[in-house]
């Protein structure tokens, strides 16, 4: 039987798996969530001492089942080519201290957007031929860093497709920003916004529903998507990486098939965290879900009190993928605790709409309470790669260091000793001044210099991601308000 996929806004909206990964987002404004959750083909035994090829198959089989298994083979052996990781776990776990680190930035663009969105433009190609579109595809996406990077390297040259990337101004590092506007590819569009990502974000879900704007690109052969976690073919590969980690953990001796494992996930937009839920649903046994925040906290407040409140102050932190104050996929969190609703979901999205907050009714449940929210401050962070650095010579990006610092903190509070995954989301090296400011080195340096400090420190090699754009020309250079966006969208397009 095939797994359709409806509209958490309308449950009339069904369509394929191939059809939601072309289209991104539904025409309401919902995001498309399986009408019921799979189940995996597999023991999780059967999963131990596999590639992380393989484990994405099995896992990729059961959301995108209307792919056969050629084409679905051909977007993995496409997307998980080793050439494209420098290690050939692709998604290693290294134990350090107490925890596990599952370090997800061993790929492109050193950070853990690559695992799934170097196989978006396999999936997003496939599932336009599927289903004899004739249009090209237009990427509209929002970044707060890295999907940025991750779905231009993704699509760049890529026949038939066109992608276009807004970014906040001021709001990423400079290694991020450095990434995206040195990004060759005739059909790639970067722009900075003169706004937060949150601003960024909305605009580009306006313009997802904007008919006019939707009717002239396809009067003129054009049709949009999306590569943010908020498109299925986003999130569910980034379900195959806590699958391969409890592989991993039990090959290593760590667990026992059945043993309970937590995860701790530094997030913003919640589809990785989301991700991990997914995970547990499809059969991982996942103990406690650990939501880390930094100090756009209002995630955390969401969990320890089930109102969701986005009126506060955005603040411009070391995390910046993390700076997010109204985090999407949740959405998908809330249809489930409203028990699937998609009126009751569409009621509590349109209070965020409209006055910037909503609350859930019962926060006793035992879906609620798989969760655990808590924040970690600048000071916070920075002491925690300084000290994880000291004790065990590990050097983390700020990202991880939010998660390491809110499970030693869920720790304290639970005496929990369970094994526990710390998800670790990018490379040091993207973010040298915060790193290098936290291990008390001098930052006033030129960008190459601070490369080499991260090197001297840690001796872990600078990645090719980051010496191929420090001395690479910078081709994309507009700066743009929030309302020029739609129209930067038809520039880019060439449509008058």
């Amino acid at each position: 039987m095939t797994l359709y996929y409806q509209s958490t806004r309308n449950p009339e909206k069904r369509v394929t798996a191939s059809q939601a990964i072309l289209k991104g987002i539904a025409e309401d404004g919902g995001l498309y969530v399986p009408v019921s959750h799979p189940k995996l083909p597999v023991p999780l035994a059967d999963l131990v001492g596999k590639s992380y090829q393989e484990v994405a198959f099995t896992v990729m089989k059961a959301y995108f089942d209307d792919f056969s298994q050629e084409e679905l083979q051909a977007c993995i052996d496409g997307a998980y080519n080793s050439d494209k990781f420098d290690t050939p776990e692709l998604t290693p776990v290294k134990k350090v201290g107490d925890a596990y680190y599952l370090e997800l930035f061993h790929g492109q663009t050193i950070a853990f957007k690559d695992m799934a969105l170097s196989i978006l433009p396999y999936l997003l190609t496939t599932a336009a031929k599927k289903n004899k579109s004739d249009k090209e595809i237009v990427i509209l996406t929002a970044t707060s860093g890295d999907t940025g990077k991750a779905a231009l390297a993704g699509f760049a040259d890529v026949p038939h497709t066109n992608i276009i990337v807004f970014y906040p101004k001021g709001g990423v590092s400079t290694i991020q920003e450095r990434q995206m506007v040195t990004q060759a590819g005739d059909n790639t569009f970067v722009y900075g916004v003169e706004g937060n990502f949150d601003d960024a974000q909305t605009k580009v879900k306006e313009l997802f529903a904007d008919k006019e704007l939707n009717a002239t690109l396809a009067e003129k052969g054009f049709q949009f998507s999306s590569a943010n976690s908020i498109n299925i073919g986003r999130l569910c590969p980034q379900i195959v990486y806590y699958v391969f980690a409890y592989a991993q953990l039990v090959k290593d001796g760590t667990l026992k098939i059945g043993d309970p494992m937590n995860v701790v996930v530094p997030t913003g937009n919640f589809g990785n965290i989301l991700a991990a839920y997914y995970a547990k649903g499809i059969g991982v046994p996942i103990n406690k879900l650990i939501c880390a925040s930094n100090e756009n906290d209002v995630l955390v407040d969401f969990f320890q009190t089930g109102t969701y409140n986005r009126l506060r102050e955005f603040k411009l932190t070391s995390s910046p993928s993390m700076d997010i104050l109204v985090s999407s996929n949740l959405e998908r969190f809330v249809f489930e605790l409203t028990g699937r609703s998609s009126q009751e979901t569409n009621a509590l999205m349109t209070s965020l709409k409209e006055n910037g907050s909503y609350s859930v009714p019962n926060t006793d449940t035992a879906l609620f309470q798989q969760f655990y929210g808590n924040r970690a401050s600048q000071e916070e962070t920075a002491q925690t790669i300084h000290d994880v650095f000291t004790n065990e010579h590990y050097l983390l990006d700020p990202h991880t260091a939010v998660a390491d610092a809110v499970y030693t903190k869920y720790k304290k509070e639970t005496g929990d000793e369970t094994p526990t995954v710390v998800v670790s989301t990018a490379s040091p090296y993207k973010f040298p001044q915060s790193v290098l400011s936290a291990l008390d080195v001098d930052t006033n340096q030129t960008d190459a210099k601070l490369m080499e400090a991260i090197q001297q420190e840690s001796g872990i090699a600078i990645p090719t991601a980051v010496t191929s754009v420090l001395d690479a020309p910078i081709r994309h250079t507009k700066v743009l308000s929030i309302e020029g966006m739609k129209q930067s969208v038809l520039d880019s397009l060439n449509i008058q």
